[in-house]
């Protein structure tokens, strides 16, 4: 639509790449002789003679760029910019000034009030182009920009969709509650570092009243670490027949478990390697069998107050060294508390780079002792924080501790 006021000699003409140009001066010569520069160009001009009708083209049209004077009757250029940028929907069209004046205050003014360039009265043919070219450019780059931004953002918010349903997946393979056990008290407490995490702590009954205690701790972070969580909680699940022996009857020894993740999670397989504390309990005895592959030794703090580390095991599992598993024995005593638990604990860092490390994690485990088990979780996971001093978790944080209550 041609605009009523606009000259004969500015009649609308489509530009193939959409470029609108609003003309907005008073002389009429003026925006015939802008209008004759700028036609060659291909543009879609506009115009408006005084600041209300540039106002209503600017909302209806949508200009991409606005050549706007700045000595008119009524509503004078600076009154429109103002009002330009005020508006949500005109603040992003540039603006670019048409003026006599020279002043350094005037363009100043102009500037602070949003415009983005000058074109001084005698007006000069390569200038105008230069300065209309140069704009149209850089709010077209803007525009991209804009777009992609806006393209990223719903991007981000499909991820984070994303994100929140793995993290409730993999909270949905987390245990619950413990299984009903005379003589063993057990807790635990999961922080992922990020919305999902690679670690994964589980318990489960096994015939003979043997409970299977298992601590993973899959490399790197995030959704591919989580997903071989994932993946490791269904083979290890009872149902599966992974953790007993091959005729069912019996749970299958802590060092025979671990042999077999190694040939179902070969590096090759996921492209990541996982360490592992895998232990059996006798709820009866307390007889605990245990074996590591590449982590951290867990603690067993004696009712007595002594400390012991559980260490035996084997290399990481995934990487293809081919070795056997050691497996370790110890008895629990009534109170003895063990404690398994990732690297997330002992290599967290503070603000001045200071490592948590074993010495301390020993410190607050035996200063937990008349503490109950759940209490005793509780004052580690404070500890481990106020250490921090605000600082986010590093890594992934597991920690899963059982009690012997003594034999019957």
């Amino acid at each position: 639509m041609v605009p009523v006021d606009a000259p004969p000699a500015g009649s609308v003409t489509r530009a193939a790449d959409g470029d609108r140009v609003l003309i907005v001066d008073d002389n009429e010569i003026n925006r015939r002789l802008l209008t004759g520069i700028l036609r060659k160009e291909g543009y879609t001009l506009l115009s408006a003679a005084d600041g209300e009708r540039a106002l209503a083209l600017a909302h209806s049209e949508k200009p991409d760029l606005i050549l706007l004077d700045i000595m008119m009757p009524g509503m004078d250029g600076y009154a429109v910019c103002a009002a330009l940028k005020a508006d949500p929907r005109t603040l992003r069209i540039p603006v670019l000034f048409l003026s006599a004046l020279a002043e350094a205050a005037d363009k100043i003014k102009g500037l602070e009030l949003g415009a983005v360039d000058y074109v001084t009265k005698p007006f000069n043919h390569g200038e105008v182009l230069a300065r209309v070219r140069s704009q149209l450019k850089i709010q077209r780059l803007s525009s991209d920009l804009l777009r992609a931004n806006h393209e990223l953002e719903e991007k981000q918010a499909r991820l984070e969709e994303d994100l929140q349903a793995a993290a409730m997946i993999q909270r949905s393979m987390m245990p619950k509650v413990a299984p009903a056990l005379e003589r063993l008290a057990l807790a635990w407490r999961f922080m992922p570092c990020e919305r999902v995490g690679g670690d994964l702590l589980n318990f489960s009954l096994l015939p003979d009243r043997m409970l299977s205690l298992q601590v993973f701790d899959v490399s790197g972070h995030g959704v591919p670490a989580a997903m071989v969580a994932v993946s490791l909680a269904q083979y290890l699940s009872p149902q599966t027949g992974h953790l007993l022996q091959a005729d069912g009857a019996a749970a299958a020894a802590p060092a025979e478990v671990l042999g077999r993740l190694e040939q179902e999670y070969p590096i090759e397989r996921f492209d990541k390697y996982l360490t592992a504390a895998y232990a059996l309990v006798d709820d009866r005895s307390g007889a605990l069998r245990y074996s590591l592959a590449g982590h951290p030794r867990p603690v067993l703090v004696r009712a007595a107050g002594g400390i012991e580390m559980l260490d035996a095991g084997g290399p990481l599992i995934g990487l293809g060294f081919g070795l056997p598993f050691e497996e370790g024995r110890v008895q629990l005593a009534a109170g003895d508390r063990v404690f398994f638990y990732t690297d997330g604990i002992i290599e967290f860092e503070n603000q001045h780079g200071e490592a948590f490390g074993e010495a301390q994690l020993h410190t607050v485990l035996r200063g937990t002792r008349p503490l109950s088990l759940e209490a005793a979780c509780d004052e580690l996971v404070s500890t481990l924080l106020l250490f921090g001093g605000g600082c986010e978790l590093q890594d992934d944080v597991s920690l899963l501790a059982i009690e012997f209550r003594g034999a019957g």
